[in-house]
């Protein structure tokens, strides 16, 4: 059987493609800090966050013996229906949960659930497997604590690029652990599933320096902790995997949502027209779309029955 890519597409309205078309080519393509010293000042020169109303709590938490500091938000008004674990992105060696306050905040609102951001450690300081231990560990927090202290122990995962990478790792760790079924649903946003060069989109990102930064010390970085496309991906929770048309590692979202769905899961896959990495981050229509149905298929997963 032989398919287009028009036929997998997200059914958007033209003039939400229309208006991407014309925003992504008037606006110079970005990338990330490329050697060591643009990190540095990249990171010294980056204005602060802004903050969310009600701001959020600040917590260590502490689990599998490693502790890490995670950002909470709780509705107002009532009991969470639902928690959901965000792991910001950055290529693992930028940005913080903070920076993801005020969309976590509003999350939370609109949803009625609580969100909590994990403040992972960044490479090159904190190189792997320093991300994935804090995330796992706030996971593992969250499936011992959440109901006392957030209301629910209904829980999601998710994350963009870095974070999806990451929420991936996560699962698999907890399926290793016997605790993924504690999980009810994982929403991926443009994740970076190979990091070894082996994959069409791992070849188009090998000698980007977030990579030297956060793997260059590992040998083999097929070991699935670090490209989740190379591991064992059955028994994981239903996972939605969002991407743009235009999308670096297109493919490799193509490819992480075909072994996830060999593998037995429920996988569901959204691809946005016009729409380059990261685009759920830009003010377009279509990021406002992307994002509406991420919440809604959430919302399905995580709300009391």
């Amino acid at each position: 059987m032989r398919f287009a890519l028009n036929d997998l597409l997200a059914d958007v309205p033209e003039e939400q493609v229309d208006e991407a078309r014309s925003f992504y080519n008037s606006r110079a393509a970005g990338r990330g800090p490329n050697t060591p010293e643009e990190l540095r000042e990249v990171r010294a020169t980056r204005s602060a966050p802004s903050p969310a109303d009600p701001p959020a709590i600040e917590e260590m938490v502490e689990a599998a013996g490693v502790r890490v500091p995670v950002r909470i938000f709780i509705p107002t008004g009532g009991r969470a229906r639902g928690v959901y674990l965000d792991i910001h992105g950055g290529g693992f060696y930028m940005d913080s949960a903070a920076r993801e306050d005020v969309r976590n905040r509003e999350l939370a609102e609109a949803l009625h659930i609580a969100v909590v951001s994990v403040d992972y450690r960044l490479a090159p300081e904190h190189p792997w497997p320093a991300a994935p231990d804090d995330c796992e560990a706030a996971a593992l927090w969250l499936i011992e604590h959440a109901d006392a202290y957030l209301g629910s122990s209904r829980l999601a995962i998710g994350g963009r690029s870095a974070g999806a990478t990451l929420a991936a790792a996560t699962l698999l760790r907890l399926r290793d652990r016997g605790a993924v079924d504690k999980f009810t649903g994982a929403a991926l946003q443009f994740g970076t599933y190979d990091s070894s060069a082996q994959t069409p989109a791992g070849r188009r990102i090998a000698d980007e320096y977030f990579i030297q930064a956060y793997v260059g010390h590992v040998e083999d970085r097929t070991a699935p902790d670090i490209s989740p496309i190379y591991g064992d991906l059955r028994r994981l929770p239903p996972a939605l995997l969002v991407v743009g048309s235009k999308d670096v590692l297109l493919e490799d979202n193509l490819a992480m949502a075909g072994q996830l769905s060999a593998a037995g899961n429920d996988v569901e896959l959204r691809i946005y027209p016009e729409s380059p990495h990261g685009f759920t981050g830009h003010p377009t229509a279509m990021a406002r779309t992307a994002l509406s149905g991420v919440h809604s298929w959430l919302l399905e997963r995580v709300a009391q029955p």
